[in-house]
């Protein structure tokens, strides 16, 4: 078999200005900076969604998240799941006989061994199955064993688990994902390096937030060196990418006592952030590196690529036949990465919601330089008892994170009723003039305008309808 290794780096809410690359003079990523520099860097690649589950649903799959199931990070409610049906990253390169491993952060299905990584492809999992763990009192699932904290910093232990999975399978072609929490809250850093942040005048938000970065920078500057020293370099595709843009607004739970919940930081001018369908929320950093299949020295490639476009680019890459499946939304890019042409990029979809999805919200739409945003309605609760019904799942995913033996199953209430105002006006922007999403065009183009909106409308009824004929059959399958 001569397809090359594939290490998968993910960083969790980390935005496309945060490393040095990207024009950040404050932060420490000499690792991730020499990633660029010896390798490809996107500059238009867009993560599945605002929010991390669906976003890694596509990238895992080559399927809007939408159709997997996964529409929303609500583990305790099983909002997060892919489901059965799908094939996933993982399931296609054990196939082809490669060793396959994931570390870190899962959160697509937890509470049911159906939708355990080592279910869906994955050989070895040591990580935490939800959207999050505190980075000193973490509890492991290594393949389905809970490993209790040793009060090491969690990005550490990460490091050193990717680090163990390449050594045990450097005779062998690796699949190894290594999807670090960093910087996702809670915020929580050593002390060193939040310091010497807070030292440049930084708020001791963004301090922490740029601390957590660094250690992960340095872990993943281990890996890389870990990779070098056993040769393997030379036919090891390595990527690092974010599942979506960075968390500006936290809770109050997320952050020390004292410490504001604004983090907001330099995001090379994109208006939005996390959970929001605008640019700043969904268009991330690439960096790719692979001396034996791509060419490198820092080269930028403007290509508009998707995440569901990476797991046909991979198996391509790796020569791998996908095994069967439902139909991709997502394409290779290979060639156009190799410089061997362009090819016209398919019109791409986003929308996102807590619980049940709704078409008129925080909804997107990408057909060649123009897009169509559908703003976030300001949804609220119909009753004191539906808002505290969101209140208990924020209690039950906190204790899920810290002690996991006592949630054994789903939530069963239902879910809030909510309150969906009137939607205002789509708006419209030209991407390659306008990338800061400053000037809405949309009353200047009023044919576009309705053109676009029929388009996102009819892509949102087809996922939908798919998404719960996919849960019926799965339903009826598990029942039968």
């Amino acid at each position: 078999m001569n397809g090359p290794n594939v290490l998968l780096i993910l960083a969790d809410d980390m935005g496309y200005g945060d490393f040095g690359a990207f024009g950040n003079d404050l932060i420490r990523t000499p690792h991730l900076d020499r990633l660029a520099r010896e390798g490809l860097c996107l500059t238009q690649q867009y993560a599945g969604s605002p929010v991390c589950s669906p976003s890694r649903a596509a990238l895992l799959t080559g399927r809007y998240p939408h159709r997997t199931g996964a529409i929303t990070p609500q583990e305790t409610r099983g909002l997060d799941r892919i489901s059965p049906r799908e094939v996933t990253l993982g399931d296609a390169f054990k196939s082809a006989g490669y060793a396959t491993g994931l570390v870190g952060k899962w959160h697509n299905g937890a509470l049911d061994p159906l939708h355990h990584p080592n279910a869906r492809g994955f050989d070895e999992f040591v990580g935490f199955r939800g959207g999050w763990a505190d980075y000193y009192r973490w509890r492991l699932d290594v393949n389905g064993t809970f490993r209790p904290t040793d009060g090491r910093y969690l990005t550490d232990v990460l490091t050193e688990e990717a680090l163990s999975f390449i050594a045990r399978h450097e005779a062998d072609p690796f699949l190894l994902a290594v999807m670090y929490n960093a910087p996702h809250s809670p915020l929580q850093a050593p002390e060193p390096e939040v310091a010497r942040y807070e030292a440049m005048g930084l708020s001791r938000g963004v301090a922490l937030t740029y601390a957590m970065i660094e250690v992960m920078d340095r872990g993943i500057g281990r890996i890389l060196e870990e990779i070098d020293r056993r040769g393997l370099t030379e036919n090891t595709l390595v990527m690092f990418s974010s599942d979506n843009g960075p968390a500006f607004r936290l809770r109050d739970d997320q952050v020390p006592a004292g410490v504001s919940v604004d983090t907001t930081r330099f995001n090379c001018g994109f208006s939005g952030c996390k959970a929001l369908v605008l640019e700043g929320g969904i268009r991330v950093p690439m960096l790719l590196r692979w001396p034996d299949g791509l060419p490198g020295d820092g080269l930028r490639v403007g290509e508009m690529v998707h995440f569901c476009d990476w797991l046909p680019t991979l198996l391509d890459a790796a020569g791998i036949e996908r095994p069967g499946g439902l139909p991709l939304d997502g394409a290779s890019v290979l060639g156009q990465l190799r410089g061997e042409g362009s090819r016209p990029a398919p019109a791409r979809f986003w929308q996102w919601n807590m619980y049940q999805p709704i078409a008129e919200t925080n909804a997107a739409m990408r057909d060649g330089d123009w897009k169509l945003v559908r703003p976030v309605l300001d949804i609220g609760y119909r009753t004191a008892a539906d808002e505290a019904a969101f209140r208990r799942y924020v209690e039950t995913d906190i204790e899920y994170k810290y002690h996991p033996e006592n949630v054994t199953g789903l939530m069963d209430d239902p879910d809030p009723r909510l309150v969906i105002p009137d939607p205002p006006p789509p708006r419209l922007y030209n991407i390659a003039e306008d990338p800061f999403e400053g000037t809405d065009l949309a009353a200047e183009h009023p044919d576009r305008v309705a053109m676009m909106g029929a388009r996102l409308q009819d892509w949102f009824e087809a996922v939908d309808e798919e998404r719960t004929r996919a849960h019926e059959l799965t339903l009826a399958e598990r029942s039968g």
